[in-house]
This record gives structure tokens, C-alpha cells and sequence, in this order.
């Protein structure tokens, strides 16, 4: 409900009678009731309906960037007060000139309040400096900051073509500058210019612009749309505020990176912008930049045909220079005569040196060969030749008599080891009668308790073996067995003197030691 306040007495009331309550009192007891939250919103209605949309001038005290909700809130202070302000998040990113530390700047917005903090506030709507000082220390800390991140470096200006085959044009379509920039063009050099239309100033022109040179950019080399060679970016004369738009940080950044060469033509010859620093030419007016994208024709055409005859007069001065050198190198070069007769005169001497030296080489060959035919009737090959085959026959007689004496040997001592194997041989005293005992698993048995303890034996004879078990028996001393007959003699070794003739050569022969006689082993 609207708070009204209750009328205001014109004199001052006579003090009560005693005993009876004072006016105010009476006036306080009757006075309705009020919620804290009723108050609050009579007073935010009473306070907007009051203001509404007001321009508020002043310095922004207390940003800190914007929320995390993405809302921005701060003061704005003169020399004698100060209002809280807030911007929503959607408005922040809509304003030209955002908020920063101690920037005074002119704010349009509404006047309510806050119920939570029992104050009043300003809700901004749209936000710029104040006044031409403001203006040029924004423009100088925006230059600054642009300036530490390298976009006005030098080494990244890109030359302008010398004759660009398309143009593309950066501006509003409805202005002079368009005119100006079409007909400077005709005059000087025809080309044909693409025209890509902005707002050059007021809200959403930086955009725009921004937008119209990255656009430019996106064209693709030989597509249906050709893609310019050189961009004007260019714009009339204004104040400060109308050419700011040139001056915002997404301008100049996308004139940094355009890939194609940009020329920035804002304003007179006295007005500067930011994107001046960052295109790759400024030109002082927007009729200059159309110079500077094109040579005049004509004097082209007159500068192309005085170099053409320049041409022409060094190509015959330098022909008629190298004639010149030419004829002279001939009258220097000597005739053929004069060239050849030391050449003539070195091949006579020769000549007359090489008659005597072949005469002289076929004497000495004639001497070398009487004196080798000499030597081949004194000894004849023929006779060398036998005496090599005599030679030879005597050198491999004697190593045939040496093997066979050698074969001799062998066979001797073979025939007498054959004799010693065969008299050692348990078989031949198994022949004389004897047996031999083994056990069940094949070993000699030695005795008569080691054979009383095997469960069958074996005895081997001298044409077979049989089996047995022994039987418990006394053990009785055996007869004598009888005498073996004797041992034939073996025959004597035959000296190797005797076995082979003695060979007639003076030679010692190596004489082979007599072997030591075998021992005799035990039967078993």
C-alpha cells in the first residue's frame, strides 16, 4: 500500500488539560501498522515512480571484475556521495565501455532499491565516459595495453600490392566515403571492389566491422566470390565518440590478423584511431587510401614505355660495346702460320731423331736374338729334359724299396701277436679240459662256498654251456689233475735284416726297437 504522510499541523497545539493524553500520542496510537516488508516495497515503488530512468555522472569505485553469477557491481562516487550500481550479466556484455577502477563515465539506468541492505542503487543500463578527457585516457590505456601485446609491431605490416586485381571495402554503403573511394579509383586505375556494408558508428558497429574484415579473410582463394587483394577499411570525419567505434579492441584485433594487407581511412588527416596503428597502411582520407591501393594508369603507361626505350638504347649500347671488344680480340688473335710453325718445326726434329733410333733398336734387337739362338745350340733342351727323367726315376726307386720293408715288418709282428692272443686265450685252456663257473647274473665263481651260495650256475666248455644247481656235499679234496701237455715253442722272430735284401744305397736305415714280451695275466 502507498505510504502517505499524515498532514502536518499549521500552528502548534495548546498543551493538554491534566490528566489527559497529549496530541501525539493520540496520533501515534492511531497510526497503522507497517511490515518490514510492505515498507520496503512502498518505499521502491515510491522511489521509482519518483526517478525512473535517470543519467548518472560519476567516478566507478570498487570493481573487481564481474560475479561469479557473471553480474558486475560497484559505485559510482562524486566529491560529496556515492550510489551502489549493478549490471546484469546480459547488459554487461552488450556495453561499449565496460567498467573499470576509477573511469568516470555517464550511466543511464533505473533508481530502485535493495531491500536485503536497506539501500538504494542503480541498475545500468547503458554506460560511456564522460566527457572528451575520459575518452582520450581510455584511448590511451587501451593503446598501451594493445601496444604490450605486439599488434602495432612494425615487423608485422604486410607490403601493400602494387596492383591488387580485386579491392574490398570495409564502410556504410549510403555514405561519400563509398563515392569517394569508387571515384578516386576510376580516375587512377579501374578495379574491380567488393563492397561489404557496416554501421561505422553507434551500438553494434565494432562488431560489424570486425565481422565485415574477418569476412574477407574466410574468402577462399578462387572460389565463386573472389577474394581481394588489399582491404580499405574507411570511415568519414566525427568526433571522438562518433569514430569509436574504430577504437574498440575487436576492431583492432582483427585488423592485426587479417591475412590480407589493410588499409585503415577513418576520419580527416587529423583524427586517429586505434585500428590506424594496427592496419598495414593509414592513409589520411578515405580518397588516400584509394591512391595508395592503385598506380595511375597513365603514368603507368608512361613509366612502363620510358623504361621499355631505356631498355631498348642499353641493349644496342651494350651490342655495339660487345662488337666492338669483339673485332679488336680479332685483330689480336695471330694468323694460322704464325700459330702452327713452332708446332711444324718441333715435328721435323722429331722426325729426323726417330730414323736413326729405329735403325738403331732393330741392330740390338738383331744382337739379342744370335746371342739367345747361341745358348740354345750349346745346351739343347732336349738333353736338360732326360737328364730331369733320370733324375726322377733314381728319387722314386728307393721310397718303393722302403714301403716294402715296411710291409714286411708289419706283417711279421702281426703274425706274432696272432700267436701270443691265441696262447692267453682262456678258450685254449678250456680246450685242455677245463670249464669255467659263473653265477646267475654272469660272474666268475671262485671258489666252492661262493658256489654252494648261487642258486644255478653256469659252465662254459669249450664247445658250449650248461646249467646246474649246486647239492650239499662235503667238500673233498680234488685229484690231482693231470699233467697238460707242453706248450709248443713259438717259432723266433726273424731279424728284419733277413727278411728283406738289404738295399745297395749308403743310407743307414733306422733299425726298429725289439717290443717287450707280454706279461701273462690271470685266466679269469
Amino acid at each position: 500500500m502507498p505510504l502517505v504522510p499524515p498532514p502536518r499541523p499549521s500552528a502548534v497545539p495548546p498543551p493538554p488539560p491534566p490528566g489527559e493524553p497529549a496530541p501525539s500520542a493520540l496520533l501515534q496510537a492511531n497510526a497503522p501498522e507497517w511490515s518490514v516488508g510492505d515498507l520496503a516495497a512502498a518505499l521502491k515503488r515510491t522511489l521509482e515512480d519518483a526517478f525512473g530512468h535517470v543519467r548518472l555522472r560519476g567516478e566507478i569505485s570498487g570493481y573487481r571484475g564481474p560475479h561469479g553469477s557473471g553480474h558486475a557491481y560497484f559505485s559510482l562516487k562524486d566529491g560529496s556521495a556515492k550510489i551502489d550500481a549493478v549490471v546484469w550479466k546480459g547488459v554487461l556484455g552488450r556495453l561499449r565501455q565496460k567498467p573499470k577502477e576509477g573511469l568516470e563515465v555517464v550511466a543511464t539506468g533505473k533508481i530502485t532499491t535493495f531491500a536485503g541492505k536497506s539501500s538504494y542503487q542503480i541498475v545500468i543500463d547503458s554506460m560511456e565516459p564522460a566527457g572528451i578527457g575520459a575518452w582520450m585516457a581510455l584511448l590511451e590505456e587501451r593503446k598501451r595495453q594493445l601496444a604490450a601485446e605486439g599488434l602495432f609491431e612494425a615487423d608485422r605490416k604486410r607490403p601493400i600490392p602494387f596492383l591488387p586485381r580485386v579491392i574490398g571495402v570495409v564502410t556504410s554503403p549510403t555514405g561519400a566515403v563509398i563515392r569517394d573511394i569508387l571515384h578516386r579509383l576510376e580516375d587512377r586505375f579501374p578495379r574491380p571492389v567488393l563492397v561489404w556494408p557496416v554501421r561505422v558508428q553507434g551500438e553494434g558497429a565494432a562488431e560489424e566491422i570486425a565481422a565485415a574484415i574477418r569476412g574477407f579473410n574466410a574468402l577462399a582463394p578462387g572460389g565463386s566470390i573472389p577474394r581481394p587483394d588489399v582491404l580499405i577499411v574507411a570511415r568519414g570525419g566525427g568526433s571522438i565518440e562518433d569514430l569509436w567505434a574504430f577504437n574498440e579492441e575487436a576492431v583492432v584485433r582483427a585488423a592485426a590478423e587479417s591475412e590480407i594487407p589493410l588499409i585503415s581511412a577513418v576520419g580527416h588527416e587529423t583524427d586517429t584511431t586505434l585500428i590506424d596503428f594496427a592496419s598495414d597502411r593509414r592513409a589520411p582520407t578515405p580518397t588516400g587510401a584509394a591512391e595508395m591501393a592503385v598506380p595511375v594508369r597513365a603514368e603507368l603507361a608512361a613509366q612502363v614505355h620510358d623504361l621499355g626505350a631505356r631498355q631498348a638504347g642499353t641493349i644496342l649500347r651494350r651490342i655495339e660495346r660487345e662488337r666492338s671488344d669483339f673485332r679488336a680480340l680479332v685483330r689480336a688473335i695471330p694468323g694460322a702460320d704464325a700459330f702452327l710453325a713452332a708446332k711444324r718445326q718441333r715435328l721435323d726434329l722429331a722426325d729426323a731423331r726417330l730414323r736413326p733410333a729405329l735403325a738403331a733398336n732393330a741392330r740390338d734387337s738383331r744382337e739379342r736374338l744370335s746371342r739367345i739362338a747361341d745358348r740354345l745350340t750349346r745346351r739343347s733342351p732336349a738333353i736338360a729334359l732326360a737328364e730331369a727323367r733320370a733324375r726322377l726315376a733314381a728319387i722314386d726307386h728307393r721310397p718303393r724299396t722302403a714301403m716294402a720293408r715296411a710291409v714286411e715288418r708289419r706283417r711279421d709282428r702281426l703274425g706274432a701277436l696272432t700267436g701270443l692272443l691265441g696262447a692267453l686265450s682262456y678258450k685254449a685252456v678250456l680246450a685242455r679240459g677245463y670249464a669255467l663257473v659263473r653265477d646267475a647274473d654272469g660272474q666268475p665263481v671262485r671258489s666252492s662256498a661262493a658256489a654252494a651260495q648261487s642258486a644255478r650256475l653256469q659252465l662254459q666248455f669249450s664247445d658250449g654251456a650248461v646249467f646246474a644247481r649246486p647239492e650239499d656235499a662235503p667238500a673233498a679234496p680234488l685229484a690231482d689233475a693231470p699233467p697238460s701237455p707242453p706248450r709248443p715253442k713259438r717259432a723266433p722272430r726273424r731279424a728284419a735284416s733277413e727278411a728283406a735284401p738289404k738295399p745297395k744305397e749308403t743310407t743307414p736305415e733306422k733299425k726298429t726297437a725289439p717290443e717287450p714280451a707280454a706279461r701273462q695275466g690271470s685266466l679269469f
